[in-house]
């Protein structure tokens, strides 16, 4: 078998692999923007590849091809190295931690994983008042703030030290309406820290600048079978903050 006959069926196995990926996470998950990503981009590849390999994919398909999975990779490991340098410096007054959905009332993976930082950070800064901040979407029994209060609670968190922000539906209304419970609770100033996946990160800082939040950051990681759907997800929203600006 030749190296580009190889490819030819590389591209159309990675195709599969991601519609599958994309059915599997559609059943356990919310559904959501980045599932439709995901298959629209398998299905691309699939089509791509038994197009080329039946020799019926114009030269033009092939740049194509090509410089959307350059954009792909090149957006995708940016948000990934951005998200992964820590700035925090476990002796800030609050610690934000973004919604990320739940499945009826149960936290979703993403969601656990930034849970299970901020539980992390609150060993080391036992004094930091934790916001859980989300309200309740579709496919959710409960809001998102309560769910998280929850998981904390059990993981040992006092109660007493967790606030809940429940009526959030998108990263900047996390952070406005945190930073209004927060000037509240701090009315001579605070500093913050939050936590989301790495990949959020970029777009959750610009985000917090806009809602006149100045806060460090803490990334948390994801599980491998979720890192197509929520980067594809994540540079379609940020390729529509940088044309529209933070909404």
């Amino acid at each position: 078998m030749t190296a580009k006959r190889l490819l030819q069926y590389l591209i159309i196995f990675v195709g599969i692999l991601l519609l599958i990926d994309a059915a599997v996470m559609a059943v356990l998950s919310n559904f959501n923007l980045g599932l439709v990503a995901a298959g629209v981009v398998s299905l691309a590849l699939i089509a791509y590849g038994l197009l080329w390999r039946k020799r019926k994919a114009p030269v033009w398909l092939h740049v194509v091809a090509i410089a959307c999975c350059a954009i792909v990779i090149a957006l995708s490991a940016f948000l990934a190295i951005y998200g992964g340098h820590n700035n925090v410096r476990y002796n800030e007054d609050t610690l934000i931690v973004l919604g990320a959905g739940i499945h009826g009332e149960r936290v979703t993976s993403p969601l656990a994983a930034r849970l299970n930082v901020a539980c992390g950070y609150f060993q080391k800064n036992p004094h930091a008042v934790i916001v859980v901040s989300g309200g309740q979407g579709p496919q959710e029994d409960i809001p998102e703030a309560l769910a998280m209060q929850r998981y904390l609670v059990a993981k040992g968190i006092p109660a007493s030290q967790i606030i809940q922000e429940k009526r959030s539906t998108s990263t900047y209304e996390n952070f406005s309406f945190s930073n209004k419970i927060l000037k509240q609770r701090f009315p001579e100033g605070y500093t913050a820290a939050f936590v989301t996946n790495t990949f959020h990160v970029y777009r959750a800082e610009q985000t917090a600048r806009a809602a006149g939040v100045s806060a460090r950051h803490l990334g948390a990681p994801i599980s491998w079978y979720n890192i197509p759907p929520t980067y594809l997800r994540e540079i379609l929203a940020v390729a529509s903050m940088w044309a529209f600006g933070v909404r």
